[in-house]
């Protein structure tokens, strides 16, 4: 039986019962890193009444995941108790704990996942952005064109936005949505539940403003940024875009930014139906 179980984001007081339960009777840890996997248990056996079972743990990223399918028994998860822990928070969010998903799905492996804490949906709660819907992108690319266009992804989503950033590129990405539009709302908030968590909210340039003042940056953080106020609610399709009294070289290319198809290709069609 393989079990998915969510770790305290910062306060070790969040682990759950059910959590420890099912960590103290364990034979096989699979985790993002073996070394966080062994302090938090140590952690928990100093703290709690935690007497874990088992001694092997198995490191599982995004840089090992075909050596580790490759050595790894499928017997151990249909026959041992094991679970699967990230370094921190609610497994499979931002993090390789996906693979292990799929890979227990493909070869009939029965897998569990328990409730507990998440910095995703703390963040969602504690913006006052976030009505019912919500976009979630995850970590940005870390750099280059990627980024960029990550960055400009995030600004322009229907609906309220989070995203995980690291404290060594917090201070440009706000400094960049600032550049965008600086009067956008955005909630951020940083080491939630430990002893310094520290958050912020308003406008994108009183944020920036309030960080700035020689606010230390240490610490994950999370952002939700308030979502586009200049989409408009009606969506042009790709007959709007056929009836336009334009060149069909230039419906060609629209049509082609929507539908991923070669300009060419379109053009050759829209020349003939015309």
């Amino acid at each position: 039986m393989l079990y998915f179980v969510p770790t305290p984001i910062g306060n070790l007081a969040d682990i759950s019962a059910h959590a420890l339960e099912i960590l103290s009777k364990c034979e096989i840890v699979i985790c993002e890193d073996t070394r966080v996997g062994k302090s938090l248990f140590n952690l928990l056996s100093s703290r709690y009444d935690f007497k874990p079972k088992a001694t092997n743990f198995y490191p599982l990223h995004t840089h090992n995941e075909n050596e580790f399918f490759n050595i790894f028994k499928t017997e151990f998860l249909k026959e041992k108790i094991c679970v699967y822990i990230s370094d921190a928070g609610m497994p499979c969010i931002s993090d390789p704990g996906i693979f292990l998903v799929k890979f227990a799905q493909k070869n009939d492996i029965k897998y569990e996942f328990l409730s507990g804490s998440n910095a995703l949906l703390l963040a969602a709660a504690a913006s006052g952005l976030i009505e019912k819907e919500f976009s979630f992108l995850g970590f940005l690319p870390s750099s280059g064109k990627e980024r960029e266009i990550g960055i400009q992804n995030l600004m322009y989503q229907p609906y309220p936005c989070i995203i995980y950033e690291s404290p060594k590129r917090i201070l440009n990405l706000i400094e960049k949505i600032a550049l965008l539009d600086e009067n956008r709302k955005i909630f951020a908030i940083k080491e939630a539940t430990k002893k310094f968590e520290t958050k912020f909210f308003g406008s994108v340039k009183k944020v920036l403003n309030d960080i700035q003042q020689n606010v230390n940056l240490n610490g994950e953080w999370a952002l939700v940024i308030d979502k586009s106020q200049n989409l408009s609610q009606e969506k042009i399709t790709l007959q709007d875009i056929k009836n336009l009294q334009i060149p069909p070289k230039i419906k060609a290319k629209l049509i082609s930014k929507i539908t991923g198809e070669k300009s060419s290709e379109i053009y050759e069609k829209l020349v003939k139906i015309s």
